[in-house]
């Protein structure tokens, strides 16, 4: 197949795969970072936040499970290859979880909910990828790189991830250690009874995993049997956004990529989605208030991410797949960020009189 399709169109069809599962889960199986927080705090609900519980278990048992057959080389991805900044997981993780509840979603939100005609949602995807770019290569990045620098793991040094840290000091496998957390993951997150009585949540929790999984499988293959230098990724939604942009604009100068194929998927699979379910409709922003507020959002998510090194996605689902230090540490200053936004829109700072 490496000899009939290019490389690069190759590893952009596998994200292509993996995004159209993901828009189908956000608009068939309402599979959302911010809902499911907002449901948990003020909804009384928990089953979206463990549709995430069961998403990142299934991720982590299929990613473990493709290392231990070597089909994976764990410390050769970007989560795992580069040393663990504590303060840049709770700084970005606060600044992305505050800007999404502004802006109503995280930039995976925001794909899918393009896909079914809001057009809100477009501002916040242009805004988020043009920010993400400034931070990460534009005029911000010598300070960022102050601030938060990033310097890989050296040969020899032990990957910054809680599996291999404690296979180095248990001498336990590490594969072992990985699906022994997946399966507890699992088993967390289906304890409900409750939650078991929705079974179309649970299969779309699974199909979210299945998509981190083929990505690490896809890209992995490709570089392990083609002749290019093709980096092992999976799904994220930050810079990835800006690199879609970008190749829309001057995709003659650039080859199409893992993260173009992933983005152009979920909207894809997110308009499949809205068709079957009859929710497709155009939406416009009404009041200039709200598009300010999901313009300024849509810039911290952007300038967040490139911090923590993801977004809900990046850390909260591929990342935690890998059981990278700084995924859990995200994931949660993601949770707090938001609920403070949550909070800040829903009912104020000041307590009720």
């Amino acid at each position: 197949m490496l000899e009939s399709v290019p490389e690069h169109i190759l590893v952009a069809f596998i994200g292509l795969f993996g995004g159209i599962l993901l828009g189908l889960a956000a608009r068939l199986g309402r599979f959302c970072t911010l809902g499911a927080i907002e449901d948990l705090l003020y909804g009384g609900s928990d089953t979206r936040i463990r549709m995430w519980g069961i998403a990142i278990g299934t991720a982590i048992i299929g990613s473990f499970a493709l290392m231990g057959t070597g089909a994976v080389q764990a410390d050769t991805t970007y989560y795992l290859s580069i040393k663990w900044l504590p303060w840049a997981s709770v700084i970005g993780g606060l600044m992305f979880g505050y800007g999404m509840a502004l802006a109503g979603n995280c930039g995976y939100g925001a794909v899918a909910r393009l896909g079914g005609g809001d057009l809100r949602s477009f501002v916040i995807v242009l805004v988020m990828g043009v920010s993400t770019y400034v931070v990460l290569s534009g005029p911000l990045a010598p300070l960022r790189d102050m601030l938060f620098p990033q310097s890989s793991v050296l040969p020899g040094d032990v990957a910054p991830g809680i599996a291999h840290a404690t296979a180095h000091w248990t001498g336990m496998p590490v594969t072992a250690i990985g699906l022994s957390v997946g399966v507890a993951m699992l088993a967390i997150s289906i304890s409900s009874r409750a939650f078991l009585e929705t079974p179309k949540s649970v299969i779309w929790a699974i199909v979210v995993g299945i998509a981190i999984i083929s990505g690490w499988a896809g890209t992995s293959w490709v570089a392990n049997t083609g002749f290019e230098v093709v980096p092992v990724v999976s799904h994220s939604f930050a810079a990835p956004l800006g690199e879609s942009i970008l190749w829309w604009m001057i995709g003659s100068a650039q080859p199409v990529s893992f993260a173009v194929g992933s983005v152009a998927g979920v909207w894809l699979g997110a308009f499949i989605g809205s068709l079957i379910k009859g929710h497709f409709r155009w939406e416009a922003c009404e009041d200039p208030r709200e598009l300010r507020r999901q313009i300024f959002g849509a810039a911290l998510m952007g300038a967040g991410a490139v911090i923590a090194l993801g977004c809900t996605v990046g850390q909260g689902i591929s990342a935690f797949s890998l059981l990278a230090f700084s995924a859990p540490v995200t994931f949660i200053a993601i949770f707090v960020g938001a609920a403070l936004g949550l909070r800040q829109l829903i009912v104020g700072f000041n307590p009720a009189e």
